[in-house]
């Protein structure tokens, strides 16, 4: 394997803790070893299903043992495997729109729910009930290249608003929420992590529907070589990290127990941990006929949207940003 830009990635220390807990793999071959890349660090409960699956011995199950390294991203991500620098990575259903424009040979291979892991979170004493009352205030979202940013610029679109209507500040994973908790911003734009972290620190909150706009859930992304020339590896890694999101949507409150067990740092905010995975649950997993399954309509739909903002200059076969081959396949 190439040697992993060391501008772009960097193993974490929880890694380790978390494979600690893994249950050991059979004993009939050495465990296949898999560097898998991570837009942001795993500590984030938005990476419970792969963080379940390390824990609870999924990966093992299918002999592999799973490394995580995180990159800047899921653009980075993309980049990186890509240039084939890692096999296997995580980012949004919506990554290799952005990132097949520019020629890098990457596909989503699953995407873990129905629904769209962006969520508009709005400051209910300020009046606002849905997009439109957005005008003229200030929203903030992690960053302006972040692909939950483009989802908020079409979520607006359908209302619509553009940028230029209102006041979109870039804040950062952590500021996305707690500018907004500390009154200095009407709403922001993020994932079901944030809008808890933001109500235990005890802000009030409004969801605000998201006008039908079809950003995608989590995805699971592997390059064209990959696909072709490693496919029952490629099986395995989706079939394993499925079985954590299915963890979660059967029983929340025993997910968030487990996931604390993987993560000692959530030790006591069980709670919180479970609040999280609820709205995972019914907001971004729920609806999806098939666990991992991809619609090609929805992708469609989006990198339409995409072309027409110029957030990509042209648009790529549909065919060539996805494949299901990898999903509802039994072990």
């Amino acid at each position: 394997m190439k040697k992993l830009f060391a501008s772009a990635c960097t193993s974490l220390a929880m890694v380790a803790a978390i494979g600690a807990a893994t249950v050991p793999a059979v004993a009939n071959a050495a465990p296949e070893e898999v560097t898998y890349l991570l837009p942001a660090p795993p500590n984030s409960p938005a990476f419970a299903p792969w963080v379940l699956a390390q824990h609870k011995g999924y990966y093992a199950d299918e002999n592999l043992k799973v490394s995580f390294i995180v990159a800047k991203g899921g653009v980075d991500v993309a980049k990186q495997i890509g240039a084939g620098n890692a096999v296997i990575g995580g980012a949004i259903g919506d990554t290799p729109i952005v990132v097949r424009a520019n020629g890098i040979p990457v596909k989503a291979i699953a995407v873990l729910g129905a629904g769209s892991v962006t969520m508009v979170a709005a400051n209910p004493a300020e009046g606002i009930k849905s997009l439109k009352d957005l005008k003229g205030k200030t929203v903030t979202v992690m960053s302006y290249t972040d692909t939950t940013y483009y989802a908020f610029l079409g979520s607006l679109k359908t209302a619509g608003l553009s940028k230029t209507d209102l006041q979109i500040q870039a804040a950062g994973p952590a500021g996305v929420w707690q500018v907004f908790t500390a009154g200095k911003s009407s709403a922001f734009a993020g994932v079901p992590d944030w809008v808890v972290n933001s109500t235990d620190a005890g802000a009030k909150v409004e969801l605000l529907d998201n006008g039908g706009f079809k950003s995608m859930a989590q995805a699971i992304l592997a390059s064209d070589e990959t696909i072709k020339t490693k496919p029952e590896l490629l099986k395995r890694l989706v079939r394993a990290t499925l079985r954590g999101m299915q963890d979660i949507m059967k029983d929340p409150k025993a997910a968030a127990a487990d996931y604390a067990a993987a993560l000692p740092a959530y030790k006591g905010k069980e709670a919180s941990i479970e609040a999280t995975f609820e709205m995972y649950k019914k907001y971004v997993y729920a609806n999806q006929k098939t666990l991992g399954q991809i619609d090609p309509a929805r992708m469609e739909a989006v990198q339409k949207f995409y072309v027409s903002e110029g957030i990509v200059t042209k648009a790529t076969p549909i065919n060539d940003l996805f494949t299901n081959q990898f999903v509802g396949v039994a072990k």
